[in-house]
């Protein structure tokens, strides 16, 4: 059975394949991007899977900072259960906002936590297209 070059750095829990060549430590998505391309990508490669040691071609593209950005799974420390939804705590409605080059876009106060998440949803599609991640 082949194995993957490299190893999963599990100082920097980032999860990410490093190959050490002359010494060096490089990611191993982007190696295989010179690989596949032959330059060196300009921009991050973003694994579509979200598995970062899953550096297979068929799962690596480059993405700008936002497009990478919008790839994430919702933050574990979540408490409505739902990607860009948080609880306004003055009114008691959900708020729901985005973030879109380094921005924060407001998407209105919401009565339930499933409509402040449909209007992310609509958005992270509007504006990340095939990145959009909801959940």
């Amino acid at each position: 059975m082949d194995r993957p070059a490299g190893s999963v750095n599990k100082k920097d829990k980032t999860g990410y394949r490093q190959i050490y060549f002359d010494g060096r430590p490089y990611n191993a998505a982007d190696l295989a991007w010179v690989i596949m391309t032959g330059r060196w990508p300009r921009r991050t490669v973003d694994h579509e899977n979200l598995q970062r040691s899953d550096d297979r071609w068929s799962n690596l593209r480059l993405a700008s900072w936002s497009q990478n950005r919008a790839n994430l799974r919702r933050y574990k420390n979540n408490k409505s259960g739902f990607k860009g939804v948080s609880l306004f705590r003055p009114n008691g409605k959900w708020k729901a906002q985005i973030q879109v080059r380094k921005k924060k876009i407001a998407l209105g106060h919401h009565d339930t936590p499933e409509a402040a998440h449909a209007a992310y949803a609509a958005a992270a599609k509007k504006h990340f297209g095939e990145f959009a991640r909801a959940s």
